[in-house]
């Protein structure tokens, strides 16, 4: 049986313990020095479960919706008519549509680092060459830019994303390179990487892209490649970032984080993908400088943000014309851009911070951002997506038509398609390599940070460990780890309790939430946590006046909504009231509770109106997983519920 020892402090082990193999081919992200080592697609598969139709649903649908519909929409052929000197005026899509193509490749990459798919790779091969025959012999790869009638090359940094889109095609690379093929993406992100360093090195323009991407980009290509000239770059970029290097722009300084330096600045602010982005990157220059103070800089401009500028999914961005932040408790349920791509990239940070500190809080934001946020971004058929994800729909909407571009799914159902579409491709990315934020490895053991259906095989300092991990997560709760392999004198594995989840047991023993629990295991030991997943009232800070008078309902990992397809008479979601002396009944996916829905006698004047008793009525009604609404036709919903009316 599993020894119970001291719960693990996520305190960071001393320089000694710190990883050192530099053949481990690791994941999205590959630190030279951690507290946590990553694992790689070699060394953790998801192998059923919820999570299992998810990548399926990927593999399967998404990444040939998103291709097709750059095909028709001719953002994929924009490289075919660089490679032949004919793009001109005749550019598809707007500046930064490469991106999308990059974050398709790198998806691809992913999964095939997952397992082998001959008519995967053949597309990706092809979709590849098509990318890199429209390369610069100087390295220069852009589709918008440089060409015969086409502004010239970094003329427009405000606005112009060039270095962004090459920040997407290096990070495809790197997923390449992390599935153990060093082949023509590579190549072609090495031959950009080697011009940038030429343009905006030590030697070249002393300059910022608008929109940071290229940061955590060119640090993870220096990890992967041994390049150290592509950190010293990366390492500028963030350096620059907040000396005001970019020109005006209508929405200020902050919308770039250009109004101050990071070591500065002591919360998120300005556009949310943008600041995101940063952070992740100035995270790996710290780490590969050995730089604490920009570490702990962004150490707290995450908790303030967390705490401060957070929805309750995990979201993040308050303001939909700057797509930014607002200011602290700015959280409007019924205007909450949270834009799907904020979220994958607070996913970035806080799998960044996990990895140097241990410590659970990181990993429990990345569970609620993933299961709240970005899985409410695809519809369940993964041929339709929300670019921002609302926590408030006042009307029904309209069903954006399937053969069309939208502008945006804000206030309608999802969409196949958008004139901006950023998020799909990065949810199929995400989706891809998801299985790789699940665990971690130090010389000891194994550390459990996300639950699901997958088995880890790994060396640790004293052998091989191998672990079977199965649940019904998210909506169940008991997590069974099988122990199939171990060294002799066993191994530590650490499983996180999640900071909701009081009441917890390892082994029948109960367990803190918020802390992991840690057991020393023998080959053949079973492990059984369970975490309870009861259904549980939520109220919002006081400081969020947009909220006050209502309050959220959390079942285990997830966030509920109420939606007005359940509704008698499928009523609009603002006639309802939670009662809370009715008590919370767990549901297969959802939760049980008393709604009263009121109804107001219509009047000229909409203040000091009474509701009307007599069409009063109560019901019991279920509340969904807040990712699943909307795949049910037009419908209003709210996840902060008000529980008063006078």
């Amino acid at each position: 049986m599993p020894t119970h020892s001291t719960p693990w402090t996520g305190k960071a082990p001393a320089p000694s313990t710190l990883r050192s193999d530099a053949a481990r081919r690791g994941g999205p992200v590959m630190p030279s020095r951690s507290a946590l080592r990553p694992l790689g697609p070699d060394e953790i598969s998801i192998v059923g479960g919820f999570w299992q139709q998810k990548q399926q649903l990927n593999a399967d649908v998404i990444l040939a919706h998103c291709e097709n519909w750059m095909e028709r929409v001719g953002w994929i052929g924009n490289f075919d008519r660089a490679a032949a000197q004919t793009i001109g005026s005749t550019h598809s899509g707007i500046e930064f549509v490469d991106s999308e193509i990059y974050k398709l490749i790198e998806a691809m990459a992913w999964e095939l680092g997952r397992a082998p798919h001959t008519a995967l790779e053949g597309r990706y091969h092809d979709l590849v060459a098509r990318v890199a025959a429209a390369q610069e012999p100087d390295g220069y790869l852009d589709t918008s830019f440089g060409r015969a009638g086409q502004q010239p090359r970094y003329s427009n940094l405000e606005w112009g994303h060039e270095l962004y889109c090459f920040g997407h095609l290096i990070q495809a690379a790197v997923a390449r390179l992390r599935g153990g093929h060093d082949d023509e993406l590579p190549a072609v992100a090495r031959r950009l990487a080697d011009h940038l360093y030429i343009e905006f090195g030590p030697t070249g323009r002393a300059a910022v892209c608008g929109h940071p991407e290229i940061e955590p980009a060119l640090a993870e290509l220096s990890r992967a490649t041994g390049d150290e000239r592509y950190l010293e770059l990366a390492s500028l970029f963030i350096e620059r970032r907040g000396a005001g290097t970019l020109a005006p722009i209508a929405f200020g300084a902050e919308y770039s984080q250009d109004d101050e330096p990071i070591r500065s600045a002591t919360v998120l602010r300005g556009h949310a993908v943008r600041a995101l982005y940063l952070s992740a990157g100035a995270v790996d220059v710290g780490v590969e400088t050995s730089d604490a103070s920009l570490l702990d800089a962004v150490r707290m401009q995450w908790s303030n943000t967390v705490a401060r500028r957070t929805y309750i999914t995990g979201g993040m961005g308050s303001h939909h014309l700057d797509e930014a932040f607002g200011l602290d408790y700015e959280l409007p349920p019924d205007r909450a851009y949270s834009e799907t791509c904020a979220a994958i990239a607070s996913v970035m940070l806080s799998w960044r911070l996990l990895l140097q500190t241990g410590e659970p809080k990181y990993a429990d934001l990345i569970e609620r951002t993933l299961l709240n946020n970005v899985l409410a971004s695809p519809r369940e058929d993964g041929r339709a997506f929300y670019y921002t994800n609302t926590l408030h729909q006042r009307v029904e909407g309209s069903i954006p038509a399937e053969d069309e571009v939208s502008a945006r799914a804000e206030s309608s159902l999802r969409a196949p398609w958008f004139e901006v579409s950023c998020c799909p491709t990065n949810v199929a990315r995400t989706l891809a390599s998801v299985g790789l934020y699940f665990a971690t490895a130090t010389a000891d053991g194994v550390q459990l940070h996300q639950y699901g259906d997958y088995d880890v095989a790994t060396t640790i300092g004293a052998g091989e460990l191998r672990l079977e991990v199965r649940c019904g997560y998210p909506f169940d709760g008991g997590v069974r780890m099988d122990v199939t392999a171990a060294p002799p004198d066993g191994a530590t594995v650490s499983l996180r309790i999640p900071a909701w989840a009081v009441g917890a047991t390892l082994d029948g023993t109960p367990v803190e939430p918020g802390a992991p629990a840690t057991v020393v295991v023998h080959s053949g030991d079973t492990v059984q946590l369970e975490l309870p997943v009861a259904p549980r009232i939520v109220q919002p800070h006081p400081y969020i006046d947009s909220s006050r008078g209502t309050v959220a309902v959390e079942r285990g990992p997830l966030v509920l909504a109420l939606e007005s397809v359940d509704l008698p008479g499928n009523a609009n979601v603002a006639q309802a009231i939670l009662d809370p002396s009715g008590g919370l009944r767990l549901t297969e996916h959802g939760a049980a509770v008393s709604i009263r829905l009121e109804a107001a006698t219509e009047t000229d004047w909409p203040y000091g109106a009474s509701v009307d008793p007599a069409r009063r009525s109560s019901d019991e009604i279920e509340l969904v997983p807040y990712f699943s609404w909307a795949n049910r036709g037009p419908s209003t919903m709210r996840v902060w519920i008000p529980t008063m009316l006078k």
